[in-house]
């Protein structure tokens, strides 16, 4: 059976793909600048003899073709391969030799687990029809990020997978479990810039002075009412300012403060609209507070929606595979990733890979310096993503 192929193959390759992991987490490298990474990746894509070419500077797309009579039919796998600025503080033998930079995310696990996946389809070619595209893609971690990229420069294209499907790390989720969620599941993701202007002068002498950090708390504190009282309660939203540097003194009241922040939402409309409500309250508090206010909003990733029909079926091959009680329903997610991209080109299902492990303490979340996975889910990403891309196929 193509099932029990599939798990006797991740099962023979498990230390090969532990191997590669603990070397992508070993050899971390940020956005844009994975040049060894990608290196590494196409070393073992030439060992099995899978052909790629180079696309958004350092992101590779592989395709591999079955050698049954074909039906037609395209399926693209993606991994992102970027790290974080993150000093790792994990004592492992794997630990990141960057100092500064570490794999917070899971990106390593990501992409060994569709090294793991080449390799086993890579021995199936006799098994299966259709095309496999394997998608190595750079930067997942900051915007405008790899996916956009990559997309403009035809990772979607010739030929044109009629699925894409991708696969996170979940430190809550127990290793040997994933999880599902069909519609609106990521939110969308916008960086928020406020500069507040006044005059500065004497803390004690106030009134000589329009005081920026008055106006900006008024500005932090307003603008919450645009996610309590200007959306539907049923439409998540966040707005969240996580920066505020004033640089005065306990007796200097400052020219300028500046604010950073970001805002989510998992509807597009309501982004928009939401862009003109914060702008609008912002510089009108710092109007009639005497003082003035240049706000920026750079637009990020948006939401990411799971195809309904595509993450039903697939959610069904799971449990095949897994068994149904290694598959969960999800929640929706506020955080936001760039695979909402291929969702807007394609049908897509982003699902989740448990990495948790309570025994061997290994429960770090994400973006954290003690993140790590246990290294059993790595046989669960590779083994599944090589059934749900043969299965999606029609095999």
């Amino acid at each position: 059976m193509l099932k029990e192929k599939i798990r006797q193959l991740a099962g023979h390759i498990q230390e090969e793909t532990i191997a590669n992991r603990r070397y992508l987490h070993a050899h971390p490298e940020l956005s844009y600048r994975e040049v060894n990474t990608a290196a590494f990746i196409a070393g073992k894509l030439k060992d099995l003899g899978i052909s790629f070419e180079p696309m958004a500077n350092t992101g590779l797309v592989a395709l591999l073709q079955g050698n049954k009579p074909g039906n037609g039919q395209v399926v693209a796998l993606r991994a992102d391969i970027d790290a974080l600025p993150i000093r790792e503080l994990n004592d492992v033998p794997y630990k990141s030799k960057h100092d500064g930079v570490m794999h917070a995310c899971g990106h390593d696990v990501h992409t060994s687990s569709l090294l793991g996946t080449a390799t086993i389809l890579s021995r199936m070619k006799d098994d299966f029809a259709g095309t496999v595209k394997l998608i190595f893609q750079p930067a997942e971690e900051l915007i405008p990020g790899g996916a956009s990229m990559m997309i403009k420069e035809g990772v979607l294209e010739n030929p044109r997978p009629h699925h894409v499907l991708g696969q996170h790390t979940m430190p809550e989720l127990p290793a040997g479990k994933v999880g599902f969620r069909g519609g609106r599941y990521m939110a969308s993701n916008d960086e928020i810039f406020i500069t507040v202007k006044g005059k500065g002068g004497h803390g004690a002498m106030p009134h000589l002075g329009i005081d920026p950090v008055v106006v900006a708390c008024h500005i932090v504190i307003a603008l919450q009412q645009i996610v309590s009282r200007r959306v539907n309660p049923l439409l998540p939203s966040v707005l969240s300012f996580g920066k505020m540097l004033a640089n005065g003194a306990t007796n200097v009241i400052p020219d300028e403060v500046r604010l950073e922040g970001t805002f989510r939402s998992l509807d597009e409309k309501w982004r928009r609209e939401a862009h003109t409500k914060i702008k609008r309250m912002a510089v009108s508090i710092a109007e009639g507070m005497e003082a003035t206010c240049d706000i920026e909003i750079h637009q990020g990733y948006p939401v990411l929606i799971n195809n309904e029909k595509l993450t039903d079926i697939t959610r069904t091959y799971a449990e095949e595979f897994l068994g149904a009680d290694n598959v969960v329903d999800l929640d929706i997610w506020m955080a936001a990733e760039d695979f909402a991209y291929y969702s807007q080109q394609a049908d897509a299902c982003f699902y989740r890979l448990g990495v948790r492990n309570e025994a061997r303490g290994i429960v770090s979340g994400l973006h954290t310096a003690t993140f790590d996975a246990d290294e059993h889910a790595l046989e669960t990403g590779a083994g599944l993503m090589a059934y749900l891309a043969l299965k999606t196929l029609g095999n």
